[in-house]
Order: C-alpha cells, then sequence, then structure tokens
C-alpha cells in the first residue's frame, strides 16, 4: 500500500517536466521526483552554463584575432572567478525559480531526493511510498570515469565540477575528444589556460570524415592534442598533475598541469534505481531498454533522455517528452516516435553542425549521392569573416534529390543548418532548397551555394 497514488509519476526534472507539468494542467494528480537541483542536467551543469561560459570565450577570441581585421585591441583582463560565480549565480536563481511555481500547482506534488523503485509502478522516496498509472523515468547520465591507474587517487574534474571552477587553471590536462571534453577545452583555453588533450582516437569521431578532419586541424591553435593516445598513470602531488601517456606510434610522453579535466563521455542514471523490482530491464551497456513507443519492459512505465540512451541532447528529450504526453496522456495512441530530422551541434571554435547521414554512412551502405560543397571564403560574408577553415556539405540523393545530409564547420554553424533541418523535416529536395530567396551577403548563402554544388554534379 503506497502512501500516495498518482495518475502521473515522473522521475527526473529535466526533461520529464515536458510530461508532468501539462499533465497537471489536464487536471490529471502529478507527481515530480528529483534527486539534485530543478530543472535537470540541461540547465544546472551542461548546455545552458556551458554556453554562458563559451560566449565569454568567444568574445576573448574576438579580440585576441582582431589583428586580422587591422583592429588592435589592447587585449584584456579576464575576472574568472567573476565570470563563473555569475554564470552560476543566473542557472541556480532559473533552478531556484521552479519550485514556486510547483507549489502554486495544486495538481503537481514535488519530492525532492532519490527514488527506488520496490514494485510495479511504485517507488520509495525518502521514507515515502509513491504509486502511479504510468510512471516516466527521465533521470539523465552523468560524467563516465574511465579506468586510469591511479585516478581514484587524485582529485580530478568532471565537467560538472569544471563549469564551476572558479580559480582559472595555468595548464590543463583533458582526457577525452568528444564535443564535451572540446568545449570546455576552448573555453579554458580562449581564456587562457594552456591546454592539453588527451584522445583515445580522434576529435569528435562520430562527425562526418572531412568535418573531423578539418577540425582536428583548427583546433590546434587551443590545444595540443594527442590523439590514438593511451594513458599508463597518472599522479598528484604539491599540486601538480602528472600523467603519463603513451601517443601515437607508441611514442610515450609524460605531461603536467595543474588541473585534469575527465570528460569521456557519460553512463546512463539507472543503476541506482532497483529497476529490477518494477520489471525494468536494461541493456549490457546501462541504458533502459525501451521500444519504437519508448515502454519499458514493464507494463505502464516509459524511459526517455539520456538513461534510454536514443539521443543524448536536450532537445531530443524535449520532443521525447512532448511526444509522451500526447501520445500516453493526452490522446493516447499507439504511434511510434517520429525523430525525423535530428540535427546536433558542437559550440567549440570552430563550431560544428550536423543533420542526417554523413559521407561515411552513406557510403558504408553503398548510397548513390552527390556531395554538394562550398568553403566560407568563397561567399561575399565568408571574405567578411576572412574565413580560413569553413564548409558547408550537403548530401543529396541521385535518384529523388532529396537531402540525405549536412554537415558545417565554421561560424554559426549551428545556425546555418537550421534550414537544412526544416527542408529534411519537410521532407523536400534540393530543389525546394534552391527555390528559396537568400538575403545577400547573409552567412546563408553559403548553404545555397553548397546546393548549387550539388545542382551541377547531378546535372554533369
Amino acid at each position: 500500500m503506497s502512501d500516495q497514488h498518482y495518475d502521473v509519476l515522473v522521475i527526473g526534472s529535466g526533461g520529464g517536466t515536458k510530461i508532468s507539468t501539462p499533465a497537471s494542467h489536464l487536471g490529471l494528480k502529478a507527481a515530480i521526483v528529483e534527486k539534485d537541483r530543478l530543472g535537470g542536467t540541461c540547465l544546472n551543469r551542461g548546455c545552458i552554463p556551458s554556453k554562458m561560459l563559451i560566449h565569454a570565450a568567444e568574445v576573448a577570441e574576438t579580440i585576441s584575432t582582431a589583428s586580422r581585421y587591422n583592429l588592435r585591441p589592447k587585449g584584456f583582463e579576464v575576472d574568472f572567478e567573476a565570470l563563473v560565480q555569475r554564470v552560476s549565480q543566473t542557472i541556480d536563481d532559473e533552478s531556484d525559480s521552479i519550485l514556486p511555481g510547483y507549489r502554486k500547482n495544486e495538481n503537481l506534488h514535488y519530492y525532492h531526493g532519490e527514488a527506488r523503485f520496490v514494485g510495479d509502478r511504485t517507488v520509495s522516496v525518502r521514507g515515502k511510498t509513491l504509486s502511479a498509472d504510468k510512471v516516466y523515468i527521465a533521470t539523465g547520465s552523468r560524467p563516465r570515469i574511465p579506468h586510469i591507474p591511479g585516478l581514484d587517487k587524485v582529485p580530478f574534474l568532471t565537467s560538472t565540477e569544471a563549469l564551476r571552477l572558479e580559480k582559472q587553471p595555468k595548464k590543463m590536462i583533458v582526457v577525452g575528444g568528444g564535443y564535451i571534453a572540446t568545449e570546455l577545452a576552448y573555453y579554458f583555453s580562449a581564456l587562457g589556460t594552456d591546454i592539453s588533450m588527451v584522445v583515445r582516437s580522434v576529435l569528435l569521431r562520430p562527425e562526418d570524415a572531412q568535418v573531423r578532419a578539418a577540425f582536428h586541424k583548427a583546433f590546434q591553435r587551443h590545444a595540443k592534442v594527442y590523439h590514438e593516445a593511451t594513458v599508463d598513470w597518472v599522479t598528484f602531488e604539491n599540486g601538480v598533475y602528472k600523467m603519463a601517456i603513451c601517443g601515437e606510434g607508441g611514442l610515450k610522453m609524460e605531461l603536467e598541469g595543474d588541473a585534469l579535466l575527465i570528460a569521456t563521455g557519460v553512463v546512463p542514471n539507472s543503476d541506482n534505481l532497483n529497476l529490477a523490482a518494477a520489471g525494468v530491464e536494461t541493456r549490457p551497456d546501462g541504458f533502459i531498454r525501451v521500444d519504437d513507443r519508448l515502454r519499458t519492459t514493464a507494463e505502464g512505465v516509459w524511459a526517455l533522455g539520456d538513461v534510454a540512451g536514443n539521443f543524448m541532447f536536450r532537445h531530443s528529450v524535449n520532443l521525447e517528452g512532448e511526444y509522451l504526453f500526447r501520445t500516453t496522456i493526452a490522446e493516447p495512441c499507439d504511434e511510434a516516435i517520429d525523430y525525423g530530422a535530428m540535427p546536433h551541434a558542437v559550440f567549440s571554435s570552430p563550431q560544428v553542425a550536423g543533420v542526417g547521414e554523413t559521407e561515411d554512412q552513406l557510403q558504408a551502405r553503398g548510397a548513390d549521392y552527390v556531395v554538394g560543397f562550398r568553403n566560407y571564403a568563397a561567399s561575399a560574408m565568408g571574405m567578411a569573416l576572412r574565413s580560413e577553415e569553413g564548409f558547408v556539405k550537403i548530401l543529396v540523393n541521385r535518384a529523388d534529390r532529396k537531402i540525405l545530409g549536412c554537415h558545417i564547420i565554421g561560424h554559426e554553424a549551428s545556425v546555418l543548418v537550421h534550414q537544412v533541418i526544416t527542408l529534411m523535416q519537410m521532407k523536400g529536395t534540393l530543389d525546394d532548397l534552391l527555390a528559396t530567396t537568400f538575403i545577400h551577403p547573409a552567412l546563408n548563402e553559403i548553404v545555397r551555394n553548397a546546393a548549387r554544388d550539388a545542382r551541377a554534379k547531378l546535372q554533369a
């Protein structure tokens, strides 16, 4: 017998709020459980604080590179502590503003604590037992800690601590090469920290190979990158980290720094939920097993977001939450989720953005396609920016001229890609893109010019 029974119970206050709040507005009795600060990973220790800090890095980089435009600023000083405190306070205020809204909602009950399943659709939270007709697990993920000899004996940083670090390191060692590692390395580097990156394979491995190669070349200005590297051991003594690595070709070397950031991916927050008690199964990698309707192996229990592992973005969990609210609560139906044209971006320098398949994937499945390509420099705005490394790459199916993918590296890549996202979502063709009038000389013209290149190749 539970202490409280609900129509809807959501575990996790990030993307899960896309279900709990609108359900309560329908008059349903809803509960949300959160063990940390309200707002989830994105607000408190992910995309929002990181982008606020990265914007400061972008401003610093603009000042540092002003001589390219015949400007000679006198440089800048970094009030690192004030920067981090301002961002942290803004984030905390935003998180704190959520609870008063919950308290005004008589249909939504908030429980602060860790939920553990004790039976079918029943959890225990700080001594209280809660049950519900429908349960949604949205507990997210946390930084993955790799096995490195000596790591358990040193005070390393993960992304969580790095975003709150108020003393700027002079020399930082970063282990990892994904989007979290490259974004944070850029942030610290642009503000004056000397960065060494230890990367197991290559930077941004999931990206299109051409983008990946261009990014690796460009990122050398921000960090000394040791790719195809493994870590033999790490120590910390008198404020100094020492790390022995084996780099490309078996080259042995030793790195030193006054800060160590571990950014080697994430693991799902599924291990402390006692899922077995509810009949919820996980995959071998720890992510909760879901079908194409986000149903778990337990009746009346769904999972979404990082813990389900389909996509690891805030925009994807928002889509999942809205889908679940509609298909399981507002307008119940047996409709599979459609992720459509799911995009991504890396807010480093240069920026990277993509949607759809990469050329590597198209080649692997033997697709018949053409590549539309245009460098930033071959455009009016690209010339104004004095771009040396950016490009737009559009992949077009030869038979029906549908766009299969678009991959961009360069200034505002995360913005430029959106017009292609919309086109792909609407099942549009290359001709639809070319029929659009582009503002001259906006940066977006590069996308059109890449499309023109694809058209020329289709006509050849």
